[in-house]
């Protein structure tokens, strides 16, 4: 595998996104990914934060700033939550083309979203998805902190990460487009 670059979104990005989400939440039964429909529907209200859409991609060439000569392999999106009435990060969807897992990928992206969230002065990143890969970034089981998840039965499945000692406690509600799910 080549050298992999982590960069904001562009719309030009947008069609590559889409089959990357598409291609790594393949349901076995042929029916396309809402992973793919819920990103597009991200993009499109006062929730979305296009410093927070961050792309994985592979030059073929080494020319990281040639985009001719460049894939997209992953992309993670963070958008506007909520715990009360504090603004925090969902984290998610994530995904990564399936040919291209297990190759650190993933966790690349999931660090430079953290990383923007540090930088960028948010105090909450809360996402839904297995612990066993999440806990090594930091995050918890949300319950264990003093936040509710948007659906209880997430139990373990749902957790943050908090970026500040002031981090907020409450009920967490994502971005509008997640409702719909």
């Amino acid at each position: 595998m080549c050298d992999v670059l982590i960069r904001p979104e562009t719309p030009a990005d947008h069609d590559a996104v889409r089959a990357v989400h598409l291609a790594a939440f393949a349901p076995p039964d042929g029916s396309p990914a809402i992973e793919a429909a819920l990103t597009d529907r991200l993009r499109g209200g006062a929730w979305y934060l296009p410093k927070f859409s961050l792309v994985a991609v592979v030059s073929g060439d080494g020319r990281d700033s040639d985009h001719r000569h460049s894939q997209v392999v992953g992309h993670v999106i963070c958008t506007r939550a909520h715990v009360g009435e504090t603004e925090a990060l969902g984290l998610g969807p994530i995904g990564v083309l399936p040919g291209a897992q297990g190759n650190g990928i993933g966790s690349a992206l999931v660090t430079a979203a953290v990383d923007a969230a540090r930088t960028r002065g948010e105090r909450l990143v809360g996402l839904l998805g297995d612990p066993n890969f999440y806990g090594r970034f930091g995050f918890v089981d949300a319950r264990t902190v003093g936040i509710e998840a948007p659906d209880p039965a997430w139990g373990v499945h749902f957790q943050v990460l908090a970026l500040d000692d002031d981090a907020p406690w409450g009920a967490f509600r994502y971005a509008t487009p997640f409702d719909d799910l």
